[in-house]
């Protein structure tokens, strides 16, 4: 499982690169062409906040802090895949040079990764239930930070399930123009992110989540920063763009105030 992490962190730095930075050169050095730059920064940001979320799961040692990042990187790869197999048409599988090999390379992974990692959750799973059990929770969640984490998981979830199975309610839930395909990228990362808002209300501990808290800080400062980035496409009139920006403050305040509260802890009270 840690080399897999390993090899999934080292792909989610690439794909930042390739998209938050490079968001207007998609049809050069990416898989398939996203239109426009906006959504490929979307998801290049999404991808940073994955990739912080493995980086600081390979420092935990204690399988109850990984549960969370874990299960939502399984059920992005999944929704993915599935999204890259109902939209083979729009990969650069006719092209030549660097586009052909991006457009392979990514349907590797995301036929391998998900696959070995169902495997290797399996197998997890069954040997700390067998060897080890579940730690005590030290730190409850605050009636009020679970009050919150659940809006924004059904939020997520919501519009995560509606876009993936409608990709053209864009035009009403997102604040920018989506292809189908981007749609259910972009649904991918919704339904990872909301099951793990969700998972962390179940886990009811705050020690337990110092690396969702992390990365769900870090994907919503980055997609405001790409909101003021791409200001000249954002749909300003429509109601998705003010919630979208209003979930993505709250996502920084309840992310800095869990990671707050955690840091006051005394350390010899952590597991």
């Amino acid at each position: 499982m840690r080399w897999l992490l390993i090899l999934f962190s080292v792909l989610t730095l690439l794909a930042f690169v390739a998209l938050f930075l490079g968001a207007g050169q998609t049809d050069r050095y990416f898989a398939w062409t996203i239109n426009p730059p906006v959504t490929a920064a979307f998801l290049g940001a999404a991808y940073a906040g994955g990739c912080a979320l493995v980086v600081l799961g390979l420092r935990r040692r204690t399988w109850a802090d990984l549960r969370i990042p874990l299960v939502a990187i399984l059920i992005f790869t999944l929704v993915t895949l599935a999204a890259s197999l109902l939209h083979l048409d729009r990969f650069h599988l006719d092209k030549t040079g660097f586009p052909l090999f991006a457009a392979w390379f990514w349907l590797a992974i995301y036929v391998f990764v998900p696959l070995a990692m169902l495997i290797l959750l399996i197998r997890q799973v069954r040997q700390i239930r067998h060897d080890l059990p579940e730690p005590d929770r030290q730190l409850p969640i605050p009636r009020g930070l679970a009050a919150v984490l659940g809006v924004q998981g059904a939020l997520f979830l919501g519009v995560g399930a509606v876009l993936f199975a409608v990709p053209e309610t864009q035009a009403v839930l997102w604040p920018w123009p989506l292809t189908p395909l981007t749609a259910r990228a972009v649904a991918a990362w919704l339904l990872a992110f909301g099951l793990a808002g969700l998972l962390a209300i179940r886990e009811g501990d705050l020690l337990r989540l110092p690396i969702s808290a992390s990365a769900y800080g870090l994907l919503a400062a980055l997609e405001i920063v790409v909101l003021v980035r791409y200001a000249g496409v954002v749909r300003w009139t429509a109601a998705a763009t003010w919630v979208y920006l209003a979930l993505m403050i709250t996502i920084m305040v309840s992310a800095a105030y869990a990671l707050r509260r955690i840091h006051l802890v005394p350390a010899a009270s952590t597991y």
